[in-house]
């Protein structure tokens, strides 16, 4: 559990940003776009959940999802190289193929898509079409 007893470091307005290592990096630097991406989508993914209504196994496939981006963010913020001294956490197999199997799930209900879909229609739906559109940059900008 990570306990923070401010919200503002201050250690940042010079510009940089520390990683999980301790390294300093700057603020614009392709990692920490990276997790800021994933952070983001975190957030517009919890503002799709205030419309899950009475639907307890999106609500929670969603709760579960936001953890596991918190767990992204951790794997992103650590540089492989040079080794951290510690277990790091990160992402393994076994998440993205759960994440598959409920798209799977999610997709069985549906015809066969011969075009694109325009976002909107429900706002819980607008809201996921959005995370969509954050999770891809957060994808590019991991790459």
């Amino acid at each position: 559990m990570v306990v923070l007893n401010r919200i503002y470091t201050r250690t940042g307005d010079d510009g940089s940003t520390g990683l999980a290592t301790g390294r300093r990096v700057s603020k614009s630097d392709a990692r920490v776009e990276a997790y800021g991406a994933v952070d983001e989508l975190n957030a517009v993914i919890g503002v799709a959940r205030l419309h899950s209504g009475q639907n307890d196994r999106i609500d929670a496939m969603l709760g579960r999802i936001q953890n596991e981006l918190f767990d992204l963010g951790a794997d992103l913020a650590t540089p492989l190289d040079p080794a951290p001294k510690w277990e790091a956490l990160r992402i393994v197999a076994s998440q993205v193929e759960r994440l598959e199997a409920e798209i799977d799930w999610m997709n069985e209900s549906l015809k066969p898509l011969d075009s694109f879909i325009l976002p909107g229609g429900a706002p819980m739906s607008a809201h996921l079409h959005l995370a969509r559109t954050v999770a891809r940059r957060a994808e590019r900008e991991a790459i």
